[in-house]
């Protein structure tokens, strides 16, 4: 499951140890990184930013550490690719399933998807990966892209 993520996942868009104030920070850092890649377009980072506002992302896995997956839509994306920060201290965001109610957020995932078909298994897989505590506190303590690979294997 996770194996597919990492087709996806660019070693220059693995942001490891981030400090941000708030989720459109971490969503800029990522963005900017996609962007430099040549995986979207200058608009993205704020189409990301304009739809985390109408429709959260933050997923609740019932822990400290939860997990969040910012996406917009196709028309900002030149070819696919996923983004990945990790926070050293959480920031908030709204919660997917409860847009009133925060959650702490200390792993990103910034989907670049350009088939909304594609947006959809994206999200199976990265909730599949993300289920396990285990994993998401790996990566919370990765120091290097190679153990973000190893976790994502």
């Amino acid at each position: 499951m996770a194996q597919a993520l990492m087709n996806y996942l660019d070693p220059g868009a693995i942001v490891l140890g981030v400090k941000a104030a708030t989720d459109q920070d971490v969503i800029r850092i990522l963005a900017d990184r996609l962007l430099a890649l040549g995986y979207v377009k200058p608009s993205f980072a704020d189409a990301v930013i304009a739809r985390e506002v109408m429709l959260p992302t933050g997923l609740p896995l019932g822990c400290d550490n939860n997990v969040a997956v910012p996406h917009t839509d196709p028309e900002h994306v030149l070819r696919p690719g996923l983004a990945l920060a990790t926070l050293v201290e959480p920031v908030s965001f709204s919660n997917m399933e409860d847009p009133d109610e925060k959650l702490q957020v200390s792993v990103v995932f910034l989907m670049a998807l350009n088939d909304k078909d594609k947006q959809i298994e994206m999200l199976q897989q990265i909730a599949g990966t993300i289920q396990s505590p285990e994993i998401i506190s790996a990566l919370i303590q990765s120091e290097s892209v190679e153990d973000v690979s190893r976790i994502l294997r």
